[in-house]
């Protein structure tokens, strides 16, 4: 069992135009700008600066996007030009296989099912909570949930789910174009908060704009999972705020810029992607992160993070009801409602993409990456995809998992990375059309500021970490490795279909070694 073979970037390519699992090249660079926007501009921008501020960094918040969206923008540098080279769906699962082999593969795709699977759950259960905000204040009272056996039942998060599903089995430029309409009326939504938020402005409320490192106030076992990492290994007492709190809010921030790899996910959905994909994602970066920072400034320009911490579940809309301004509140209850919206669908179709990728390479059954003849989309994998998010929102309590989804996607930003230099040295005849400036020195140091970021993130997230590890390597060595196509009675069935080529390629279990750890 060699489990380091790795797959050759023609025969990604090729196994993409496999007639009935093809997707069709539809996107256009605003679309991945917009895409991009969609997915990054909801649950951050509405929740999890506020509660940054309010436990981690307190005004310093903005320095946490500020590190966040610096380590984002290395790690995508990386992402684009792996994807200029792969321009094929799979993201950093389809990057990894072509460069550091098949078990380092697996695990970075099953880290991103991880990653796409949790957040689409957890943010389709706060879109139903925010549809019921929504009902109250319109002066209807609509639960969020309903109990059904004494299980809760977030029926909202079905909803949503269920629509963006079939909407992703109709078509994937039908999914951005509604994702359009709803991103534009999301951006409108938050320049209204920048505006409005900076005319309550205090500047006293930035004083300290470090604050003070403080210790926190649990105590025991809880204490030392609640901790980070970093801190367990150190030793250094569990605190918040300070220096260290800037980067724990950075850890916890970064959730907010997941979108980014998830547009990666549809490299073979974009028109002339050499081009198209770096212009796509540079561009919603870009957009994204200037809107973070000023709404952060905002935020804790208008209350000081004390006033934050003291709520239980602090958002922008606490901010706004402290200074006594409910029609704002209302308005960001709208579009935080909006706002997931588009998150949700991005990540269904980033979910799907991945999974898709692993099933044409055998590691998951194959029956999973039929797509439809009609509208060349994988209605089968979505409808699954779709079930299984729907199921978990609406039945359990995926807030516990939350930082799971910055660990899944901080991983798989490290080996990519890293994996640029690999590319590199196995295959200096590539030439694609963007490559990450200043050499080897830039992968580096975005690989070791997401490794250390994933430090920052709390004991438990490694061990629940830990245990999603040891049952996906679990599945590769029951399934994966033994139905992969690189296995030599797979390989040579595909030759005998595709030509000399493909067993060129894909290489025999016999001893082809050569053809299976060529990049």
């Amino acid at each position: 069992m060699n489990v380091f073979r790795t797959k050759s970037i023609e025969q990604s390519i090729a196994d993409a135009d496999e007639p009935g699992r093809k997707l069709k090249r539809t996107l256009s660079s605003w679309d991945l700008m917009i895409m991009g926007v969609a997915v990054a501009v909801g649950a951050g921008i509405f929740s999890v600066g506020a509660k940054a501020a309010a436990n981690f960094a307190g005004p310093a918040v903005t320095i946490s996007f500020a590190i966040a969206a610096v380590t984002c923008a290395l790690a995508i540098m990386c992402y684009a030009e792996f994807a200029t080279a792969i321009p094929v769906a799979g993201s950093a699962y389809v990057f990894t296989y072509a460069t550091m082999g098949e078990l380092l593969a697996w695990i970075i795709g099953w880290n991103l099912i991880l990653e796409l699977f949790t957040a689409a759950a957890v943010i389709a259960k706060y879109w139903g909570i925010y549809l019921s905000k929504v009902f109250a204040l319109m002066g209807t009272d609509v639960p969020a949930s309903i109990s059904l056996g004494g299980v809760d039942l977030y029926w909202g998060a079905f909803l949503i789910v269920a629509a963006f599903t079939v909407l992703l089995v109709l078509g994937t430029k039908l999914s951005a174009r509604v994702g359009n309409v709803f991103t534009l009326i999301k951006i409108a939504v938050v320049l209204f908060v920048i505006v409005v938020g900076f005319s309550y402005v205090k500047l006293e409320n930035y004083a300290p704009f470090v604050p003070a490192s403080e210790p926190t106030a649990a105590t025991g076992a809880a204490d030392v999972l609640k901790q980070s990492f970093f801190g367990f290994l150190t030793g250094a007492a569990p605190a918040q705020y300070g220096t260290l709190g800037i980067f724990a809010g950075a850890a916890l921030v970064f959730f907010a810029f997941i979108g980014f790899d998830v547009v990666a996910t549809s490299a073979e959905e974009v028109k002339n992607p050499q081009k198209t994909l770096p212009r796509g994602i540079f561009g919603g970066l870009a957009v994204v992160t200037v809107l973070y920072i000023l709404v952060s400034l905002a935020l804790t320009g208008m209350v000081s993070y004390t006033t934050l911490a003291e709520a239980k579940n602090p958002t922008l809309t606490t901010a706004f009801e402290a200074v006594g301004n409910t029609d704002a509140a209302k308005v960001i209850a709208f579009g935080s409602l909006v706002g997931l919206t588009t998150v949700i669908m991005v990540l269904l179709m980033g979910l799907s993409r991945v999974v898709l990728a692993m099933s044409r390479d055998g590691l998951l059954p194959r029956s999973l990456s039929k797509t439809s003849t009609i509208r060349a989309t994988p209605v089968r994998l979505q409808i699954i995809c779709g079930a299984a998010v729907a199921v978990v929102a609406g039945l359990t309590n995926v807030d516990l998992l939350e930082e799971m989804i910055n660990i899944g996607t901080l991983s798989a930003f490290v080996v990519v990375s890293l994996g640029i230099l690999v590319l590199r040295k196995k295959r200096p005849d590539l030439k694609p059309a963007f490559r990450v400036p200043f050499g080897k020195v830039l992968p580096v140091v975005s690989a070791l500021l997401c490794l250390y970021l994933m430090t920052n993130l709390a004991v438990e997230t490694w061990i629940f970490f830990a245990g999603w590890l040891v049952i996906g390597i679990a599945i590769y060595v029951s399934y994966g490795q033994r139905h992969s196509r690189l296995n030599g009675k797979f390989a040579e069935a595909r030759a005998s279909v595709n030509g000399p080529a493909a067993e060129e390629s894909s290489g025999k279990a016999s001893g082809n070694e050569d053809a299976l750890t060529r990049v």
